[in-house]
């Protein structure tokens, strides 16, 4: 009789947690952002030769490819980071220096960034700099530090906000607030070291469009 109970009792409190969760259902936008200016050093074009910026399908993602005579970047935007793959022109050793890699948000905030191999616990730590040899290439991703967080309990753990706020919890918010963010940017302000000088590049990436509708 007491094992009947229990079964009973769980399977109110199972049929409980599935109407509650059905109960708070969202309404997620989603975007087209691309790559939409780059601002490289102070005279590019004499020091760095012709720049140009490409975008390009490959395996239904969009990506979009920035390139001078120092160096060639490949850029996709996911939901929650940046992803990139970076070869080395130049003819020397380029250095990232991650700390003084910046990201500025929708709303002008600047904060720092972290990226593939830095543990969540130490994404405010100083990260160490990464070499790439001439004619070498990197694949790496840019996280936004502040878009890392914990939430502590059972169903606790390190999560990670999305780049563009874009979840809503009704089709009115969706409606009202999604469309607001077509047109803001995001910016990567990724200094890069060659011999021993430091050369600025900018990268805006812009919110093209919103792309589906609340349902």
């Amino acid at each position: 009789m007491k094992m009947r109970n229990l079964i009973m009792l769980f399977l109110l409190q199972g049929a409980f947690l599935f109407t509650s969760c059905g109960a708070f259902k969202s309404y997620v936008a989603s975007y087209s952002i691309g790559l939409s200016e780059v601002e490289s050093p102070a005279d590019s074009k004499q020091q760095f030769g012709e720049t140009k910026v490409v975008s390009f399908n490959e395996e239904g993602v969009n990506k979009y490819r920035y390139e001078d005579d120092y160096i060639d970047i490949i850029w996709y935007v996911g939901l929650k980071e940046f992803n990139f793959t970076l070869k080395n022109k130049s003819g020397h050793t380029l250095k990232i220096n991650w700390d003084d890699v910046s990201y500025v948000d929708v709303n002008g905030q600047v904060g720092r960034v972290m990226h593939s191999g830095v543990k969540y616990i130490d994404r405010n730590s100083s990260q160490p700099s990464t070499s790439i040899p001439k004619d070498a290439s990197i694949s790496d991703i840019l996280l936004p530090t502040d878009n890392v967080y914990y939430i502590s309990g059972q169903y606790g753990g390190w999560r990670e906000s999305y780049l563009v706020p874009c979840v809503y919890k009704t089709p009115e918010a969706f409606n009202t607030e999604a469309p607001t963010l077509v047109g803001k940017k995001l910016t990567i302000m990724m200094p890069i070291m060659i011999e021993n000088v430091q050369n600025d590049y900018t990268f805006t990436f812009n919110i093209d469009k919103l792309t589906n509708e609340a349902k």
